[in-house]
């Protein structure tokens, strides 16, 4: 239990933190590019993200039953408003509090009953510790993605990766499609 109360604490006041390539030791090379990277849909198909070249990405690890959860809104009607430009990848992870229990099925029937997600959804992952998808080993390793080494503090983190796959930003929790932070990091 106290394990788990330091923890709530420790991301609670973690949850706006945002980071960006200028604000870190920057890698200079790095070894794989994000488009070499594959994922699996929420349908069980395959995904390359190569995709996704030529497009701003968001991704973002999320969960249905936390307190972050009404994002899912906010992050379709970004996607809604700018998708010629920006793609929204969703990856669901139950490693915070098992608030994203479900099944793939069931997390893809809540996402759209609720919230009307047309964005990507990915199956099921972790996204900290040793078992990390591939994706999200890229997202946090700065020898693959040139500078970051931050794991989602919790469900809703997000990354922003440019046209060409080059990571820019790591955003907390807190931040929506709005916050002053994330609207400077796509101007």
């Amino acid at each position: 239990m106290l394990l788990s109360v330091g923890a709530f604490f420790y991301n609670y006041f973690n949850a706006n933190k945002s980071l960006s390539h200028s604000d870190a030791n920057v890698v200079k090379q790095t070894t794989t590019s994000f488009f070499d990277l594959k994922a699996t849909s929420i349908d069980g198909d395959p995904i390359s993200m190569s995709t996704y070249k030529g497009k701003k990405i968001v991704v973002l690890n999320v969960a249905s039953k936390c307190g972050y959860t009404p994002q899912y809104a906010d992050w379709q009607a970004f996607y809604e408003k700018r998708n010629d430009k920006f793609v929204v990848l969703g990856f669901p992870c139950n490693q915070f509090l098992s608030q994203e229990p479900g099944t793939a099925s069931e997390i893809e029937t809540f996402c759209q009953k609720n919230y009307g997600v047309t964005f990507q959804m990915f199956d099921k992952v972790n996204v900290k510790g040793d078992s990390k998808s591939p994706v999200y080993q890229w997202l946090t390793d700065p020898s693959k993605n040139g500078w970051n080494t931050t794991e989602p503090s919790w469900n809703f983190s997000k990354y922003l990766l440019d046209e060409n796959g080059k990571l820019l930003h790591y955003f907390g929790p807190k931040i929506k499609p709005d916050s002053p932070e994330f609207v400077d990091a796509i101007k």
